[in-house]
Order: C-alpha cells, then sequence, then structure tokens
C-alpha cells in the first residue's frame, strides 16, 4: 500500500468521525469548557507537575488532552493530521480560553513544519496504530526532546488488537505483520453515527515500540501495563469501578493499557 493512500484514508476517516465526537457523551465538550481536565490519573502521574513546561502533544485530535495541559499551566502545541480536528480544536481554545498552539501535519512530516523542541512529548490512548513505522515514530520522539527531556506515552495494549470487534474470539496477530483493513460504521465515541469509513491500522507489539526508542537513544525509565480501560471504547465493557472499564468476562485476566516513559540523555 502506497504511503499516501493509508494517509488519506485514515484522515477522511478522523475528518468525519470528528463532528460526532464534539456532540458525544464520550467526550462531553459541555463539561470540559466549565473546566473539566479530561487527563486521567494514569497519565497525570507520569507527568507530574507540568507548570512552566514547553509539551508537544501528538496526535492530539480535537485538543481537549492539550488544552487540559495548558489549564494545569503547560506551555503546549498540539499536532493533528486532520483539518477538521485541529480547526475544532481551535475553536476549543477560544471557547475556554486556554492558550495553545495548533498545527496540522502529518506526524512523521512534522520535523519540517516545527522548528522547537521541548520539555516533554505527550501521546496517548489509540495513537501508534495508525502509524506503519515505529523507528521512524521514535525518531520524531527524539529529535523533538532537549536534552534530558522525556516522552510520556500511554497507550492501549497489543493485546487488546488481537481480538475481533466483539471479543468473541483472537482475530488478529500480536505481532505487527501486515496492515490491517477494515470498513468501520459509527465511531467508538458514537455507535450510532451514521458514517461509514475504511481505516488503515497497524499492531505493534511491545518489542517494536520499546525497541524502537532504545534505537533512538531514548532510556526507558518506566513500563508499566494496566488491566483496565479509562474509557468505555470498546465492546462488552464493564465498569467495575469509576473509570475502569474491563471486558466482561475478562476482568483481570488481560493487559488493556500500557505507559511508558522514555528520557533523551542530557
Amino acid at each position: 500500500m502506497e504511503s499516501n493512500e493509508y494517509l488519506q484514508k485514515n484522515k477522511d476517516s478522523w475528518n468525519a468521525r470528528t463532528a460526532y465526537h464534539l456532540q458525544s457523551d464520550f467526550y462531553d465538550v459541555p463539561s470540559f469548557i466549565k473546566g473539566k481536565n479530561s487527563l486521567n490519573s494514569i497519565e497525570l502521574e507520569l507527568l507530574g507537575d507540568v507548570r512552566a513546561q514547553n509539551i508537544l502533544h501528538l496526535q492530539c485530535h480535537f485538543g481537549q488532552d492539550t488544552l487540559s495541559l495548558a489549564r494545569m499551566g503547560a506551555e503546549v502545541t498540539g499536532i493533528d493530521f486532520s483539518e477538521t480536528a485541529i480547526q475544532a480544536a481551535v475553536d476549543l481554545s477560544d471557547k475556554t480560553g486556554l492558550s495553545a498552539q495548533f498545527l496540522c501535519c502529518d506526524l512523521y512530516h512534522l520535523p519540517d513544519c516545527l522548528q522547537a523542541r521541548f520539555d516533554t512529548v505527550f501521546t496517548s490512548y489509540g495513537t501508534i496504530g495508525w502509524l506503519p513505522d515505529m523507528d521512524a515514530w521514535a525518531k520524531v520522539v527524539a529529535h523533538f526532546l532537549k536534552p534530558g527531556g522525556k516522552l510520556v506515552f500511554v497507550e492501549f495494549h497489543p493485546v487488546v488488537w488481537m481480538f475481533d470487534n466483539d471479543f468473541t474470539k483472537i482475530e488478529y496477530s500480536y505481532f505487527n505483520q501486515a496492515p490491517i483493513v477494515e470498513t468501520l460504521s459509527g465511531t467508538y465515541a458514537d455507535q450510532q453515527a451514521p458514517i461509514k469509513h475504511e481505516t488503515v491500522s497497524w499492531n505493534h507489539d511491545l518489542a517494536e515500540v520499546l525497541g524502537a526508542l532504545l534505537k533512538n537513544g531514548l532510556s526507558i525509565t518506566t513500563f508499566r501495563e494496566y488491566d483496565y480501560s479509562p474509557y468505555p471504547c470498546f465492546a462488552k465493557v464493564v465498569e467495575k469501578e469509576p473509570s475502569k472499564y474491563y471486558i466482561r468476562d475478562m476482568e483481570h485476566k488481560i493487559p488493556m493499557v500500557y505507559a511508558v516513559v522514555a528520557q533523551k540523555p542530557h
């Protein structure tokens, strides 16, 4: 598959989803505008005190987490390849009065679009599955970190992506063997949204991700796995504790999220 083909399919998908995400209970934009922080305890613990930090937020969608970081006192730049999402992020910035820079750019081409270095690079939940090449991703992360800077990365576990959408059987390999091409209806934030879209994604095993970071000169300082998702974005989820969602009949049996903190040498 040509690189621009997967990119255009996925961009069309995310452009189509954004309007429905903005209206969804999942994202609850009205509460966010009133002051709610959209970040979860997992990433908040790893980020620590971000006051006066310069943060690059990769694949920021329409900017809720970016603006949450700004609300916490950081100077933040959010990037995403979806023009619709970036325009929505700019509008949300205006509505909240929170200051952040937003840039529409494909992640792999970001060094050509942005001239800056950052204390922290942040990315989370459903991001790297849209990228075919982890080595190129890690190069971008390392490029934008200042000496001593850190990556804070939280992602759904590759074990989750092995299952079919209904969690009835193992359908995909744990390893990145080939692109996964799917035609989807609706969206995780609104299953009834009247949209149908083809997407291209990849399942990146842990060795592929961690190996790419190490290859590009970063040191892994934290690695954690979690048996729950903070979002009800999968089929058959049950909420056992507030904001802790499990797959029914698989509670505490499979990893659902993992987190990495990696540091660039001083």
